[in-house]
């Protein structure tokens, strides 16, 4: 796909299953796929090439 939503995609699974979620994700957007994800997990987020962090609504 050219694009990816994810909103929290880990929130429900074994550490190890997110991991390898994580480095699926990691996997497409090298072969070109956009993924955008809404997380509370800095692990995650620090999969992202680019990090916006909202609070109450406004970019922070």
């Amino acid at each position: 796909p050219k694009l990816i939503l994810a909103d929290e995609p880990t929130g429900n699974l074994h550490s190890d299953q997110g991991k390898e979620i994580m480095e699926m994700f990691k996997s497409l957007n090298a072969g070109g796929t956009t993924i955008i994800q809404v997380t509370h997990s800095d692990v995650n987020a620090a999969y992202g090439n680019r990090i916006i962090q909202l609070r109450d609504g406004f970019i922070v």
